[in-house]
C-alpha cells in the first residue's frame, strides 16, 4: 500500500493526461534514466505519441514548480532533474501515460520492473477510482444545489403568503379597533 502511495505521488497531469516522468520510472525500476531512455528508443514503434511524449520547456518549468511545491526539499528536487555543468537541463524529460508504462513492462524484463509495473498499474487504477468518486460527488452536489434552489422558491412563496396573512390580520385588527361613530348598541 505504501508503494502505491509513493507511485501516486509521482503521477502528474500534463496535456490532460496522467503521466509519470522517465526519471521517476527509472528510480522505481532501480535503473538509470539513461538506460530506460535507451530501451525506449530501441523500441520506438511501441510508444506512439499517446503512450509517451517529451515535455516542452514550458511544461518542464511548470512541472518543476509542481514538484517544488509538493516536495519543499531542494536536494531531492536537484537529484530529480539531471543538469549539465552550465546549470541547465541536458534534455527535456519524457513522460509516459498509463498505456506507456504498461508497454514498458514488455521491454524491461527484470523482476523489479515487473513488480513495480504491477504497483504502478494499481496506482493508476486507484487514481481513476478517486477521480470517479469526485465526479460522482460533484453530480450529487449539483443535485443538492438544484433541490435547494427549488426549496428556496417554495420557502419564499410560503414567506410571502405568511406576510400577506399577517398584513391581512393587521388590517383586520385596525378595522376592529377603529373609533366607531354612530349609534351604540
Amino acid at each position: 500500500m505504501q508503494i502505491i502511495q509513493s507511485v501516486q505521488n509521482r503521477i502528474y497531469e500534463i496535456r490532460g493526461e496522467r503521466v509519470m516522468l522517465d526519471r521517476d520510472l527509472a528510480i522505481l525500476y532501480e535503473i538509470e534514466t539513461k538506460r530506460l531512455t535507451e530501451a525506449v528508443k530501441r523500441n520506438t514503434k511501441r510508444f506512439p505519441e499517446d503512450f509517451m511524449f517529451q515535455l516542452t520547456k514550458e511544461e518542464f518549468e511548470s512541472m518543476r514548480f509542481q514538484i517544488k511545491a509538493s516536495n519543499n526539499d531542494q536536494d531531492s528536487l536537484r537529484s530529480q532533474f539531471a543538469t549539465s555543468n552550465r546549470g541547465g537541463v541536458r534534455y527535456m524529460p519524457y513522460v509516459f501515460t498509463e498505456q506507456g508504462v504498461a508497454m514498458l513492462s514488455g521491454i524491461l524484463n527484470s523482476d523489479k520492473a515487473i513488480e513495480m509495473n504491477i504497483a504502478i498499474m494499481r496506482a493508476f487504477v486507484e487514481i481513476r477510482k478517486i477521480a470517479f468518486r469526485q465526479t460522482d460527488l460533484k453530480e450529487q452536489l449539483q443535485e443538492i444545489k438544484q433541490r435547494l434552489g427549488e426549496h428556496d422558491t417554495q420557502l419564499n412563496s410560503i414567506y410571502d403568503a405568511m406576510e400577506n396573512l399577517l398584513d391581512e390580520k393587521a388590517a383586520q385588527r385596525k378595522w376592529n379597533d377603529r373609533a366607531r361613530i354612530g349609534f351604540n348598541k
